[in-house]
């Protein structure tokens, strides 16, 4: 066991953690020649595509120093807000971290954010100045702001590159220097920590874990703390880059075990695993349960897909536990959940895995957070979508949730941002200069006003600079309203939105004019309304196609004309009273696109 070292890397977005992992491997000869690839840890099509990495990825190494032979469990880890709690998982199964900083981009936000989370749970940071090949790295000056974040000596920082290979060998060395081994009793009962799953049809649930204390055999009884289900591991082992068995696993030692399970409700990351024989007394103390900060109805396209879709959603929730998930119902869509997620990336990530690993078709509603209302009784609802809304007579306040910000960026892009936030409803609370040219803004901001564009709006004002960061903070009272979508009369609840009040004239008519442009023209007019209780706010009408019937009549009593077109006008009537309006599917898209 003192030969074990579990680490994970941490880093802000494209500072080159999946790189450095990749040289990794390609130096303790894990991974042969022939199977290198870039990123080769990101196994997801999209995480290849879209360049992220989505999932935190476990992999075991071995390395010789001193002559004595040492086992790495490494732990990559994502970058973006949206995907934290795989990384806050990841930390809690290590001793140490690699905090990566890129040499040409400083400290930035989301490296804050999880250093802070290392640090407390523990552990020992090694911290490693990335990409040293590039011409514009600036290796003095970012060594003196990582020196004044941790408060290490210049010669604890290792100069490296993901591209090149320098200084490998020497985080290594540090690696096994610094990082305490596991601790844990080898003969006590065991207890492992489950921090990942995931689904193989053929072979049911695998589970990922870290054993804290015991050792587990092929063959033993187990049993899992929370659910109290017993199995049998049929097969146990670590993670190389393919699963390897092994015939026991002790103390300190990451690993897979497959025991058969179906059903994914029998797994819940946190929980602990014990031997039947001998359990242990106590629970290891698990995870936070996540916050999920978006909420959209997702919905099959087809109705017949209902149980389908649920048990994808089970699926994915085992691989990614930070999506949650309720049933639903809707007027306009029938049957679906309504889904928690971390962040519109977060929901897209999803969306796009119900579509490519499950082969469902989807319709998404537009995102809303979830509000506390208060009733004039005394009651405190929370509201997760629209529909849930008392009639205002009932409601005596509400009151939605605020973000606490963090924004890192160069000094010239400070104007535009803090009119950004200020539109966005935001309070600054503290702006500080971290160098000449960066600065820290501290923002107090409706999680409501982030959800949608925000992002994209900070990166494209700041082109790409700014860094962005936020964590929960609490609920404020605020003046909301529902905004209906109305068509033809009809509300179209899967348009229905909470706003400000503020916002709502100038929302409502974007999203009026928007579905004018999207919704197919009929043989009918037909009116699109934004409301709000029984006012409506604003009004565009798509115009009806008509045949021209006046074109047989050549000449003549203008009274022929009036007759034709008065018959065609009871007939437009009478089909706008049975006809109803599809809404596209990209309607549904476009109004989150709105700016």
């Amino acid at each position: 066991m003192k030969n074990i070292r579990n680490f994970c890397i941490i880093a802000h977005i494209d500072h080159g953690k999946s790189t450095l992992a990749d040289r990794l491997l390609e130096f303790t000869g894990t991974i042969s020649a022939r199977d290198m690839q870039s990123q080769v840890l990101d196994n997801m099509d999209l995480e290849k595509e879209r360049g992220i990495t989505i999932k935190s990825h476990a992999i075991q190494m071995e390395y010789e120093y001193k002559g004595e032979r040492y086992t790495l469990n490494l732990i990559d880890t994502p970058g973006h807000v949206d995907f934290s709690y795989e990384v806050s998982r990841s930390i809690a199964a290590c001793e140490g971290a690699l905090l990566i900083i890129d040499a040409t981009q400083g400290i930035q936000a989301q490296t804050i954010s999880n250093l802070y989370q290392a640090l407390d749970h523990d552990l020992e940071i090694i911290p490693v100045l990335n990409k040293m090949d590039l011409q514009n790295a600036m290796p003095e000056e970012v060594s003196d702001q990582i020196i004044e974040l941790i408060g290490c000596s210049p010669d604890d920082i290792i100069r490296a590159s993901g591209k090149t290979g320098l200084g490998i060998e020497a985080i290594l060395e540090r690696i096994i220097e610094r990082i305490p081994a596991p601790k844990g009793d080898v003969n006590a009962p065991l207890q492992a920590l489950i921090f990942d799953s995931v689904f193989n049809s053929f072979r049911g649930i695998i589970s990922y874990f870290r054993i804290i204390n015991g050792t587990i055999h092929k063959g033993e009884n187990v049993k899992f703390f929370h659910t109290g289900k017993e199995y049998q591991a049929d097969e146990i082992g670590v993670l190389k880059l393919k699963m390897e068995p092994k015939k026991e696993l002790s103390a300190g030692n990451v690993g897979y075990i497959i025991s058969g399970i179906k059903t994914s409700k029998e797994v819940n990351v946190g929980d602990t695993i014990t031997t039947v024989l001998n359990p242990c007394k106590n629970a290891i103390e698990g995870f936070e349960h996540v916050k999920p900060m978006v909420f959209a109805g997702i919905y099959p396209i087809d109705a017949d897909d209902y149980e389908e879709l649920r048990a994808s959603i089970e699926k994915l929730q085992l691989n990614d536990a930070s999506l949650t998930f309720e049933p639903e119902s809707s007027l306009a869509l029938g049957f679906g959940f309504r889904c928690g997620f971390l962040g519109l990336l977060h929901m897209e990530i999803i969306q796009e895995r119900l579509t490519r690993e499950f082969d469902i078709d989807v319709i998404t509603t537009v995102p809303n957070v979830n509000y506390k209302v208060y009733t004039t009784k005394g009651e405190c609802i929370d509201v997760y979508n629209p529909s849930g809304l008392p009639e205002p007579n009932y409601i005596e306040h509400i009151e939605e949730p605020y973000i606490i910000a963090s924004i890192i960026t160069k000094a010239e892009y400070i104007g535009p941002i803090l009119t950004l936030c200020i539109e966005k409803r935001g309070i600054l609370k503290n702006q500080t200069y971290l160098s000449s040219d960066r600065a820290e803004i501290i923002f107090e901001l409706p999680l409501g006003e982030i959800v949608f564009d925000f992002y994209d709006k900070l990166k494209s004002i700041s082109k790409g600079y700014a860094s962005f960061d936020y964590h929960p903070h609490d609920f404020k009272p605020s003046k909301l309203v529902r905004l209906e979508i109305l068509l033809n009369g009809d509300p179209v609840d899967a348009l229905s939105t909470l706003t400000h009040f503020d916002n709502a004239y100038p929302l409502g008519r974007k999203m009026c004019e928007k579905l004018k442009e999207l919704i197919p023209r009929q043989q009918f007019d037909i009116a699109i309304q934004a409301a709000i209780g029984s006012k409506i706010i604003a009004r565009e009408t798509v115009k009806a196609l008509r045949k021209d019937v006046t074109a047989k009549c050549y000449g003549g009593d203008i009274s022929r004309k009036r007759k034709l077109l008065e018959k065609q006008k009871e007939g437009k009537k009478r089909m706008r009273q049975v006809g109803n309006v599809e809404v596209p599917q990209s309607a549904f898209l476009a109004v989150l696109k709105l700016d």
